[in-house]
């Protein structure tokens, strides 16, 4: 066992030191360790074992060196020999070299110098031609620079776009092209900048030139109007004439205008100026040519849109006092017109700057700003010819416009709507002018001294009276002074009428229309107002009503002339089925009717004004024997004012001279049985007989022919009975037959009996002291009382039955 055990160790001993000797002396330390993990004393017997090697090698090394060392004596022997030869050989190589150097310094020198000239001739072939390369470059970048100074931007902009594809592509090593290539972005910002600085000033300028451009091309679009007016006036005239020359201009000589107004038209022709005339557009051009190079043309357009809408919205925004002048109108439009005609060249004149759909959205928005505007200061105009003139300007303006593309069917909508401020506006004027008229009328009829004065109001006012054209001069016609000056003022209505339905290209059943209706309400609303006013002024008096009653019948009967006159202006049949009437008739009977009324109501108060004057002793024991003075007066007044009714027409007089008997008789009743009125004596009820008997001649006198029998009389007939039963004391007769229709006294009311009477039971207990000794006012005062039950039963009865 301890023999296979130390066999087996010399073998791992002579492993390891095989791997000693065949490995690395830096691997050595993990084979060594190998030996010390073994069984004790282990390293010992490696140790003596390694010693055994070692010693092993020593003598085969011994050996090795014994076998050569008469060789190595030998070659030694050798090199001391060869030694000395080879100082020998060395001096030798040394002088021939020295000689060889001495020989080719001057070969080397001459080639040298051949190298350097080949140099600089192979450098100076290479500069050649690589100036060759960059001379073009940088001529085209000089001529950008000059293009940039002369401000020819997109000749500029097509150099820089050479540089960059073509030319500095091949000399893009130097330095100077990386400068030049990083300079040219700079240099189209610049560009940009620029440009767009030429078009802010571009804006500006047409803003400020926007008013005289509008102006030019309105003053344009007016004399064209006028010009085809003129030629449309002779075609009507002579349709046989030349209006065109063979070279296609207007032959004015043919169409009706003078030879001066040629030379003006002539002028005019000459002076034509256009939008580019008056404004330099190459800002645009050339910022949209630039900005299209640059590939950037969408932000130039969105950009210029924008501003324009912007300009737009301030050409929009008018003045406050717009409303004041015409010119602040003229403006306003000359300012939107250049606006528009601006928009209309940039359409045209550019491919896609400003669009179709760009200048009607623009157009649109303006319209409805323009039309809300006009719409707000045309209501602030009072002065009809101010109306007038913006209605010009609306049509010139709108002509322009259309001449240019734009729909302006809004416009002449929106002037109807101006026609009836402008119809407003004339109807205010119109008011003054009639109140003038009446104020200035002395409502007599108007005198004619010769045939010439007759001629004069006839050709003014259509009057025709077959009786009054025999009488002998002076004579006086019926109306008074304000009819042929109203009816005169009533066709000028209609002629002013007439010049706002002028231009508007409406026919002339449409015009006919329209002057009828303008007329109409003059006639119904103003005419008729000045009227009404008139008649309720407290300084017309009843001669003045009159005379208003008789001019508003010949005011009626001209209204049918008034129709005529509208038919020859505009050539409509009056019986055609959609042709308007006129109102005038209604409207002279309606203020007819209101005279005729303030004509009773005046009676009336002039009635009530002398009945104040009436100063009854009621407590007079006899009557004077005559009439009051005051009743007199009164009859007389009367007398006097129904023989000036006898122009009126036979109902106003009757009707009128009626009211004025039933008011007298009324207030004289009320005046007998006033409240305030305590006692009436039998004197004072004869005294007020007499008074009531010329009230009755007064009646039966006739003072306004055509009443038949005593039916004026018998609006005294309550008195008339009342003062009977009073004065004859008949109150067994009025008593027995009260309620009977044959009664004498069926017009007396027992309550009114009964007043009167209790006013004359007073009178009689007030003197009762005296009376008392008296036997028949003692008798007188029983019947009295008696009668009193009697008529208070009767009223009591009516109490009860009603």
């Amino acid at each position: 066992m301890a023999d296979s055990e130390s066999l087996e160790t010399v073998t791992e001993h002579e492993r390891i030191l095989q791997e000693i000797e065949s490995t690395d002396t830096a691997c050595v330390g993990p084979t060594l360790r190998s030996v010390y993990d073994d069984q004790p004393n282990a390293h010992r017997r490696f140790m003596e074992k390694l010693d055994v090697r070692i010693r092993n090698h020593d003598r085969e090394i011994e050996k090795m060196c014994n076998f050569h060392h008469q060789g190595f004596v030998d070659a030694i022997t050798e090199l001391l020999k060869v030694r000395a030869d080879a100082k020998k050989l060395m001096g030798q190589v040394s002088d021939t070299n020295r000689r060889l150097q001495d020989a080719g310094r001057e070969v080397t020198a001459q080639t040298q110098e051949v190298i350097r000239c080949r140099v600089q001739q192979r450098n100076m072939a290479t500069t050649v031609e690589k100036l060759q390369l960059c001379i073009p470059v940088l001529e085209m970048y000089s001529k950008l620079k000059e293009q940039l100074e002369s401000k020819r931007y997109y000749s500029a902009l097509k150099t820089m776009e050479q540089l960059e594809n073509l030319y500095i592509p091949r000399v893009s090593q130097y330095r100077f092209c990386q400068i030049m290539a990083e300079t040219l972005p700079k240099l189209r910002e610049e560009i940009k900048d620029v440009s767009m600085s030429d078009l802010k000033d571009f804006l500006e300028s047409i803003r400020k030139h926007s008013d005289k451009i509008g102006e030019t091309a309105m003053r344009q679009a007016q004399q064209h109007r006028t010009f085809n007016s003129a030629v449309q006036k002779q075609v009507t005239l002579s349709c046989t004439k030349p209006l065109y020359g063979l070279n296609g201009r207007t032959s004015l000589h043919h169409n009706g205008l003078s030879p001066e107004e040629t030379a003006d038209e002539d002028d005019a022709d000459d002076e034509v100026l256009t939008a580019q005339d008056l404004v330099d557009f190459s800002p645009v051009y050339r910022c949209l040519h630039i900005y299209t190079v640059l590939g950037d043309r969408e932000t130039f357009e969105n950009y210029y849109r924008k501003q324009r809408k912007k300009q737009a919205r301030l050409v929009l925004q008018p003045q406050s006092n717009m409303h004041e002048t015409v010119e602040g109108y003229r403006r306003y439009f000359n300012q939107i017109v250049g606006f528009f005609v601006v928009e209309d060249h940039i359409l045209h004149a550019t491919r896609g700057l400003v669009t179709r759909a760009f200048t009607d959205e623009l157009w649109n928005m303006a319209l409805s700003k323009i039309i809300a505007v006009l719409r707000t200061h045309s209501s602030y105009c009072t002065d009809p010819d101010l109306v007038l003139e913006l209605k010009n300007l609306i049509v010139i303006f709108a002509d322009t416009l259309q001449g240019y593309g734009f729909p302006v069917n809004r416009l002449f909508d929106l002037l109807f709507e101006v026609r009836d401020q402008y119809n407003e506006t004339l109807l205010k004027k119109w008011a003054l002018v009639f109140r003038e008229i009446f104020e200035q009328d002395n409502y007599s009829p108007i005198p004619v001294e010769n045939e010439e004065e007759y001629k004069a109001v006839i050709s003014r006012f259509p009057f025709h009276d077959a009786e009054i054209e025999k009488q002998q001069f002076p004579k006086k016609l019926p109306m008074s002074q304000s009819v042929p000056q109203i009816y005169a003022q009533v066709k000028e209505f209609i002629y002013a009428s007439l010049k706002f339905s002028e231009s508007l290209h409406r026919s002339w059943t449409e015009i006919d229309d329209m002057l009828r209706k303008s007329t109409n309400l003059l006639l119904t609303r103003t005419l008729s107002s000045c009227l009404q006013n008139l008649i309720k002024k407290p300084h017309i008096g009843l001669t003045e009503l009159v005379q208003i009653i008789i001019n508003t019948t010949h005011l009626e009967q001209a209204c049918k002339y008034l129709e005529d006159f509208i038919t020859n202006i505009t050539n409509v049949s009056p019986e055609t089925v959609h042709t308007t009437r006129l109102y005038g008739l209604s409207t002279f009977k309606d203020a007819r009717h209101a005279a005729e009324g303030e004509i009773y109501t005046k009676l009336n108060q002039k009635i009530d004004e002398f009945i104040q004057l009436a100063d009854y002793e009621w407590c007079m024991v006899e009557s004077d024997g005559r009439a009051s003075g005051y009743l007199m007066d009164l009859i007389n007044f009367l007398r006097s004012t129904f023989q000036v009714f006898t122009h009126l027409p036979g109902k106003v007089a009757q009707t009128a001279c009626m009211s004025a008997c039933k008011h007298l008789a009324t207030s004289l009743m009320q005046m007998l049985l006033d409240s305030e009125l305590k006692q009436v004596t039998m004197g004072a009820v004869q005294q007020f007989n007499l008074d009531v008997i010329q009230c009755e001649l007064f009646a039966s006198s006739e003072p306004v022919p055509g009443f038949q029998g005593d039916t004026l009389q018998l609006a005294f007939i309550d008195l008339r009975q009342l003062l009977d039963l009073f004065m004859v004391w008949d109150w067994s007769t009025y008593l027995a037959d009260y309620g009977q229709p044959t009664s004498k006294y069926l017009r007396v009311n027992p309550s009114t009996a009964l007043a009167l009477l209790e006013k004359m039971k007073d009178t009689g207990k007030k003197n009762n002291i005296f009376s008392q000794f008296r036997k028949n006012d003692r008798d007188k005062q029983k019947l009295i009382e008696t009668v009193v039950k009697q008529l208070r039963s009767l009223v009591n009865g009516m109490s009860q039955h009603s």
